[in-house]
């Protein structure tokens, strides 16, 4: 079966939490991998997300350790879209 991994970036203006983090996570951006195969029989090709994951940034400054956790991704968008809610810039969303 045909994979592939598609990358993005969630940018938060305010600390955010997501199930299975644990604690509140600080604003900035954060890399995104959603992984996806292609769904078989059709005629045309499409494509069918089967996980999410999310790059955590390292607990001290000026580390260049990430955690990367698999993350709900309906979790992932509601979390933006509180901070969205929250205001004090521009536009937040998956880039």
């Amino acid at each position: 079966m045909q994979t592939r991994t598609r990358r993005s970036t969630a940018c938060f203006l305010h600390p955010f939490v997501l199930a299975g983090l644990g604690d509140a996570q600080p604003p900035g951006e954060f890399d995104i991998d959603e992984d996806e195969q292609v769904v078989e029989g059709l005629s045309w090709i499409a494509w069918h997300r089967t996980a999410t994951f999310i790059h955590l940034h390292a607990g001290h400054a000026g580390a260049r350790t990430r955690q990367m956790v698999e993350i709900d991704h309906a979790d992932l968008e509601q979390a933006l879209e509180l901070d969205r809610k929250r205001g004090d810039g521009p536009e937040n969303d998956i880039l």
